[in-house]
């Protein structure tokens, strides 16, 4: 990962316009192509980032250096920097990922064990299918035998979407399982999340706890 503190200026040039006007930042560069623009307030999230696979370009200019990110749509973060304080570059190695507390990790056996909640015909390929950016909960097959990732949480934010959003990224570059569509399933979903994941062609799915536990009704409520 490679961390630079710099005063610069970020554009975002493609389906949509973005503009940050010059300031101190911090610029992240990670290992699997992502760069992210991050403030010092605000929330944890990055002001603006361009998602892999995408390609940096450094470029010197008269006055300042311009960065341009660039992904397979060709959209663009070109980022003017000023001037860099600071630029360190760290080796990481592979995350173990997240461990998930009780509930999360038992909601993912009980699901792979009654597969077909998700939809009559389905069929279960793996638990944590392993990425080049963490496991996968589920993978699994559709009645029609396309492939399906499956992203389970206790709580459904808009974290949880981002997170399967990444996974679809990288499984659809995999011939040997492309087509992948996503399915985003937790005992509650917010709204927001919900929103985003229908815009992203993902689906959401709400589970009931005790009811896969055989405790209460068989009958699951899909959405």
């Amino acid at each position: 990962m490679r961390l630079v503190i710099a005063r610069c200026q970020v554009d975002y040039v493609g389906r949509l316009t973005a503009h940050l006007p010059m300031a101190r930042r911090l610029l992240l560069m990670k290992a699997d192509g992502s760069v992210l623009v991050h403030s010092d307030g605000g929330s944890y999230k990055p002001l603006n980032w361009m998602s892999p696979p995408c390609w940096l370009e450094e470029r010197d200019g008269d006055a300042a250096k311009l960065w341009v990110v660039t992904n397979k749509a060709g959209e663009e973060l070109r980022i003017t920097v000023e001037e860099i304080e600071h630029d360190s570059s760290h080796e990481l190695g592979v995350d173990p990922g997240l461990v998930k507390d009780g509930v999360e990790a038992h909601l993912q056996e009980l699901l792979a064990e009654h597969i077909e909640t998700l939809g009559a015909g389905y069929t279960l390929i793996r638990r944590e299918y392993m990425t080049a950016i963490g496991p996968v909960d589920i993978l699994c097959r559709d009645a029609d035998g396309a492939t399906v990732a499956v992203e389970i949480k206790r709580r459904g934010e808009i974290d949880g979407v981002e997170q399967l959003t990444r996974y679809l990224e990288l499984l659809n570059r995999d011939s040997l399982i492309a087509p992948v569509s996503g399915v985003f399933a937790a005992q509650q979903i917010k709204p927001q999340a919900r929103t985003l994941a229908t815009d992203r062609g993902i689906r959401c799915v709400t589970l009931d706890y005790d009811a896969l536990r055989g405790t209460e009704s068989d009958e699951f409520r899909l959405f």
